[in-house]
């Protein structure tokens, strides 16, 4: 089994799958990205490195049995896809505080409140395949038992449910 723990940065993927209890291999994409040279360019704008993701699945080959963290995750082939939510308002607080320039916790924060990541998870994967949380208000770990569940196969997909337009 391969599943993605995704989201836009800020909404709590590495603090929550640090606590899952699983056999799965944790894979954290952002150190893989780095640490292995995973580039195919640098976005001065935004003051990052653009992911290879051709060199990323080349990387992670046929491997099964990992749970993949890490806010391009979806964009992986997986089985199953868990989108952490945030409120935006919230997401761009936390941005701030870990010292993220202010337009670019703003642009995040729009991306959470047009649902960007769970769009495009739905799109690649399917409804069936996506889990969606809100961890706007969760301890992390509350946030690891819902992606436990989904580990287990105890939790139905969901999709749409969360829902951050009275941001805009």
């Amino acid at each position: 089994m391969r599943v993605a723990v995704t989201g836009t940065p800020g909404t709590g993927k590495t603090t929550a799958v640090g606590r899952v209890e699983t056999d799965l291999h944790v894979v954290h994409l952002n150190d893989v990205i780095r640490e292995e040279g995973l580039t195919g360019g640098y976005d001065d704008q935004r003051d990052s490195a653009i992911a290879d993701l051709a060199a990323v699945r080349e990387w992670l080959g046929d491997r099964s049995g990992v749970l993949i963290e890490g806010h391009l995750a979806h964009e992986l082939d997986v089985d199953r896809v868990v989108v952490l939510r945030c409120h935006p308002e919230e997401l761009e607080r936390r941005l701030r505080e870990r010292g993220e320039p202010a337009a670019k916790a703003a642009e995040n924060a729009e991306s959470e409140a047009l649902d960007l990541l769970l769009s495009e998870a739905v799109e690649r994967h399917g409804t069936s395949a996506v889990y969606e949380i809100d961890a706007t208000d969760r301890a992390p770990a509350g946030v690891a038992a819902e992606i436990e569940a989904v580990l287990a196969g105890e939790r139905d997909p969901s999709a749409g449910e969360v829902s951050f337009l009275e941001y805009l």
